[in-house]
């Protein structure tokens, strides 16, 4: 799709409330459009009123996908068998994560009205299924929260002979530490945790954990670190060269007393509003989530984002299919959907995001501004340096928490 095309179905959306104003803006920025460009275009968009009925009007009813009880057989591969096919599929996602058009052609194609429920939190994700919520066929959890939920015996194994597409996906990013043979999960999007800093006062050429850890005295007290020891402590232990899930008490005991004495200069450990403090200028420099960061960058251009030379965390959000499910082998099929070529790469061109969807990429669905982002998509030598977090067992698991508390109540 032309940039300008995207422009203007985001613009729509944004009208009719499918998405967030701080989500269009970061979206409007990855196209490359200039600032003044990007608030002319939201100023316009906010401008328009949705058409509304004429008073006394009635408004027509919706129609229903597949109401007519025969779905459109064009898309829908051989292998997938029709007759197994439920008439609705319920999918829990985050906010603004998928391209809502892309609900509207499975449910045209497949016959399947898909409802959709969002969360803001992987935490809220986990509470609601162990809530009692049991009518939801996909969600998609990070790649921790995975692992989480194998443990507890929450997700059911993925049928292969369903999700066929699982080859279009990069090899790098599949059989991952928290699902070692994709039995439970398959990738959906992924990006990285860096941090963003303000060039105007600091310049352009920072590139090591160094500028966080050991700030100089322009930016004391004016650091923000996320709100997640596993993060903080392993964004610590690479800068002090070891792996981001070392266990050794040397390592850990290294990494404290790098945190405590990072700790006076420390406005926020904050995982919330990061992005916020930067663009206010209250932060100079904060540890950050790679979509927030290249949304605030829209907000204060000043901004830029750093994936330190020394590593830092990749992180990956995955499709998977609750034990709990009541249409299972739809789920399936809407997996195998999302993860054809020509839908993965309109969803990545929607939401912006990195797709592990290496067909996708080669077969040119993803546009090409897009895959030259480096913040979207890091070259290879960059994807070197991403280190993924793991489990550490119940023993390491005990010591990180031992010391998050100590740093959090120093």
């Amino acid at each position: 799709m032309r940039p300008e095309n995207l422009a203007q179905r985001w613009l729509r959306d944004y009208r009719q409330g499918r998405l967030s104003r701080r989500e269009l803006l970061r979206r409007l920025g990855l196209l490359s459009l200039s600032v003044p460009t990007i608030g002319t275009l939201v100023a316009c968009a906010r401008s328009v009123e949705t058409p509304t009925a004429p008073s006394g009007a009635t408004p027509a009813a919706p129609t229903t996908p597949g109401e007519q009880g025969t779905p459109s057989a064009g898309a829908i591969p051989e292998y997938i068998d029709r007759t197994k096919l439920d008439k609705e599929l319920n999918f829990y996602n985050w906010s603004e994560y998928i391209d809502p058009d892309l609900l509207t052609e499975f449910q045209e194609t497949y016959g399947v009205k898909v409802t959709m429920d969002t969360y803001a939190s992987n935490e809220d994700l986990l509470a609601k299924l162990q809530g009692g919520a049991t009518g939801y066929d996909v969600i998609v959890p990070s790649d921790y929260m995975v692992s989480i939920m194998i443990n507890l015996g929450m997700l059911e194994p993925l049928d292969y002979s369903v999700i066929k597409t699982i080859t279009n996906i990069e090899p790098e990013n599949l059989k991952p530490y928290y699902d070692p043979e994709n039995t439970y999960s398959v990738p959906y999007m992924w990006g990285t945790s860096g941090y963003s800093y303000d060039t105007s006062v600091l310049g352009e050429d920072l590139t090591s954990w160094k500028e966080v850890f050991e700030p100089r005295p322009e930016v004391r007290k004016k650091v923000v670190m996320l709100d997640d020891q596993r993060e903080v402590i392993g964004a610590a232990l690479m800068y002090l060269g070891y792996e981001i899930n070392e266990t050794s008490d040397e390592a850990l005991a290294k990494a404290k007393e790098l945190l405590l004495a990072q700790k006076p200069y420390v406005l926020a450990y904050s995982s919330q509003n990061n992005d916020d403090l930067l663009v206010a200028g209250e932060a100079l420099i904060a540890h950050i989530w790679t979509g927030d960061a290249l949304l605030s960058e829209q907000e204060k251009p000043s901004l830029r984002y750093v994936i330190p030379i020394e590593g830092c965390t990749v992180w990956q959000d995955n499709l998977c299919v609750p034990k709990t499910a009541p249409h299972k082998y739809t789920a399936m099929a809407f997996i195998d959907f999302l993860n054809r070529p020509d839908i993965a790469g309109r969803n990545a061109n929607y939401i912006m995001y990195g797709s592990p969807n290496k067909a996708a990429r080669e077969q040119g669905y993803i546009d090409e501004a897009v895959l030259q982002n480096p913040g979207v998509y890091p070259p290879p030598e960059v994807w070197k340096r991403l280190q993924w977090i793991k489990d550490v067992g119940e023993a390491g698991a005990l010591k990180y928490d031992r010391l998050w508390t100590e740093i959090k109540t120093a």
